[in-house]
């Protein structure tokens, strides 16, 4: 029986490792249930909750999690006879929607008429509790997951239409800006990001339980932070739009949102309360997959240094640090986790045509197959998504080795032809339409998840 192929070895390193961070098994293992005369508490990381006394519970989810997450939550709830329980589930498939919850299906990567109406809801919700809730016998529960950026928005201006907002989302997608920095932007216009949708719940107790699609230590970044105070400023958001000439590509309503002074401030730290407990994030995926790597035979190195880095640069210092590698070890993996930026053409996408196909983790590939030289045999690098979806495609991402350009090949003429293809797919943002000519996307259909996008570099001497 033949040995499987590096390329392979990777994709199952990164299969496994979606599989181990689950969304429901995470809830099973992670919430603690008390015990005798505290069987009704449940503890979620260092937040204690007492269901005994709860008789308003409102929950929000929303994000590419937001189905998953919602049942996961629900399943591992004590009996709570008499409890008055309701919600808005906000998600790209809403699916298996409980009684007493309103679903939308939000937009992604830009905003939809369901992201709008979903929004109000919520807002609603909070603000129409009944005269008899308060603090001592009313939960609020944020389920929150990357991607409700897009899904749940609301322009802080009412008279910002739909088109507008869409086209400013848009903007900020294709600008090469980082998450960090698009997100500081959206919290600064919208009416429900940067702790407003937490305002609205006048002080009533709330948890957020999130799944981290964002770097370390930028917690209330995660879907632009609609419950947790704002570290983020206005002179930071007007430096951002500054850096990327974005006021220029904005609608003329958006231009003239942004260049009004009296643009109030996000919410900040004292003016909610707010507690957060973080079930999964990209540290999970990163550990699931040294762990797999290492059961494989390999030594396991992580490093994130390239998080939020333009992909050119990234490619070039992971290629550098898996050559260093080898040098050292016979069998290396390399994992690094975050996501990374790529400036499309501007001005030329239209909500009917797209800019090309792919996104960031199939063009990093695809760049970093053309880096690749006759001394990185025994390489293969992997690139994908584990929301399962990369920019305008149907993949989550791909794995590419020397073979993709043709290095394995006797005949020049094909190695040319593959290196001008690839190249040609670069400058025309088609990637993933170049990876599946050669067969190295990765397909694994949405997977109700979202920790970053994950990067293994595999190699043998």
């Amino acid at each position: 029986m033949n040995e499987p192929s590096l390329s392979e070895t990777a994709r199952t390193i990164f299969l496994r490792s979606l599989a181990d961070c689950g969304i429901d098994e995470a809830f099973r293992k992670r919430v603690k249930s008390g015990e005798g005369e505290n069987s009704r508490c449940l503890l979620f990381g260092e937040h204690c909750i007492d269901f005994a006394g709860i008789r308003y519970l409102r929950l929000v989810a929303a994000g590419k999690a937001a189905s998953s997450m919602l049942h996961a939550f629900l399943a591992r709830l004590p009996a709570l006879p008499g409890c008055d329980i309701a919600g808005v589930l906000i998600g790209p498939h809403p699916s298996g929607v409980p009684a007493g919850f309103q679903a939308f299906q939000g937009g992604h990567p830009f905003p939809n008429e369901d992201s709008l109406r979903g929004a109000r809801s919520a807002i609603g919700m909070l603000r129409d509790l009944p005269g008899e809730a308060s603090a001592s016998n009313t939960l609020l529960v944020f389920l929150v997951s990357g991607g409700a950026s897009a899904m749940m928005e609301l322009p802080l201006d009412p008279a910002i239409t739909l088109a507008d907002t869409i086209a400013f989302h848009r903007a900020l997608v294709h600008s090469g800006a980082s998450i960090t920095e698009m997100n500081c932007i959206r919290k600064h216009f919208s009416a429900i990001k940067g702790g407003r949708l937490a305002l609205a719940a006048r002080r009533i107790s709330c948890l957020t339980i999130a799944l981290s699609d964002v770097p370390a230590g930028r917690l209330d970044t995660i879907a632009s932070g609609p419950t947790l105070p704002d570290s983020s400023t206005l002179a930071e958001c007007r430096e951002v739009l500054a850096k990327y000439d974005l006021l220029r590509q904005f609608p003329p309503a958006i231009r003239r949102f942004f260049n009004d002074p009296a643009i109030p401030e996000t919410v900040k730290a004292g003016e909610i309360s707010a507690r957060l407990w973080v079930l999964l994030s990209g540290d999970d995926l990163a550990q699931a997959a040294a762990r797999h790597a290492e059961e494989l035979g390999y030594t396991c190195v992580v490093d994130n240094t390239c998080d939020d880095w333009d992909y050119r640069p990234a490619a070039a210092y992971l290629l550098k640090r898996i050559r260093e590698l080898r040098k050292t070890y016979s069998r290396v993996c390399l994992l690094s986790v975050g996501e990374l930026s790529v400036q499309t053409l501007r001005g030329l996408e239209t909500p009917d045509h797209p800019v090309g196909n792919g996104g960031r983790n199939q063009h990093f590939a695809v760049h970093a197959a053309t880096l690749l030289h006759p001394g990185d045999e025994s390489l293969a690098i992997l690139s994908a998504g584990s929301d399962g979806i990369d920019g305008h495609s149907d993949a989550a991402g791909a794995v590419v080795s020397l073979e993709t350009l043709g290095g394995g090949c006797q005949e020049p003429g094909v190695r040319d032809r593959l290196r001008a293809s690839a190249f040609a797919a670069l400058e025309r943002f088609e990637s993933s339409t170049f990876l599946e000519s050669v067969g190295a996307r990765i397909v694994t259909g949405p997977t109700g998840n979202n920790l970053r996008d994950l990067r293994i570099l595999i190699a043998e001497n």
